[in-house]
């Protein structure tokens, strides 16, 4: 009997932690919704952008620009994006493996590199390396408000323009299905022109200029990068911890079934051993 009940509250605590699963996969269900419909509405804007802008450089390569400039790489800035919060499968850490051999490989090559990390589970991660950090925004990073990524936008085109970092990339989880994210690694500044092929036949007139437009275009050009990253990773998370989440729920529901299967072996081995008693008194009486 001591087993029996064992097992019966093994049953009720695992049922305790399905019935969690299931209603984080539910809330995770809803919130992936959302940044889906985000990510999707947004996307053909954001893949559309960088062609145009890499026309305006190109027009606009008749008077130097500091953006286009291609500097030997000694100081770059490199930005983590992960999630807050972990029960989301692999999500995070195939992501931080990944960005840690890429940041092997450029100290490798003498390359100085510094830190902007997105999410709780980066800053985390990256206390036990001796990469310096530039700044860490460790919660909420769902929630930044524009104000806050077109200030971190200014900070980092602040950081090129004054000759402190080199290059810029940005690695983060981009969302490709609800199965698998994919991990991209996306070299936002310096930013290239287009070929030449790609210009077209016909120059437009600028007013006031192509630099002076370019100057001002370019800030909001990442401050927007940044923003669609934050909402490709978070869509991603979403859809990792739903999949995480439904697969803990069948799990449990598996173990349940197993742990049903042995208490009724172990009540039926019970219940024939005590017929087996009473057979045998029977028995004895009648030999008596």
């Amino acid at each position: 009997m001591p087993a029996l009940l064992d097992l019966r509250r093994r049953i009720r605590s695992i049922r305790n932690t399905q019935q969690v699963t299931q209603a984080m996969k539910t809330v995770a269900t809803a919130r992936f919704k959302k940044f889906q419909r985000l990510v999707m509405e947004g996307r053909p804007f954001w893949h559309q952008e960088p062609p145009v802008l890499a026309r305006l450089i190109g027009w606009a390569l008749a008077v130097e620009s500091v953006y286009t400039e291609r500097r030997p790489e000694k100081r770059i800035l490199v930005t983590v994006v992960t999630s807050d919060k972990g029960l989301c499968g692999a999500f995070n850490s195939n992501l931080l493996a990944r960005a840690e051999s890429f940041l092997v490989e450029k100290t490798r090559q003498g390359v100085k590199v510094e830190l902007l990390l997105l999410g709780k589970k980066a800053a985390q991660f990256f206390k036990r390396h001796s990469f310096p950090v530039f700044q860490t925004i460790g919660e909420k990073v769902d929630r930044l408000p524009a104000q806050e990524i077109a200030k971190l936008a200014r900070e980092i085109i602040n950081l090129y323009l004054v000759y402190r970092i080199d290059s810029f990339y940005i690695i983060y989880n981009e969302f490709r299905s609800i199965l698998a994210p994919q991990i991209t690694i996306l070299k936002l500044l310096p930013l290239a022109p287009a070929a030449a092929g790609e210009m077209g036949e016909l120059e437009p007139d600028w007013e006031p200029g192509a630099q002076w437009l370019g100057e001002r275009l370019i800030p909001l050009y990442l401050e927007r990068q940044l923003n669609h990253v934050i909402l490709e990773s978070q869509a991603a998370e979403q859809a990792a911890r739903m999949m995480a989440m439904e697969n803990a729920t069948r799990n449990a529901e598996d173990l349940i079934s197993n742990l049903i299967l042995v208490m009724n072996k172990i009540r039926q081995a019970a219940i024939t051993k005590e017929l087996l008693e009473i057979m045998t008194a029977v028995e004895a009486l009648q030999k008596s």
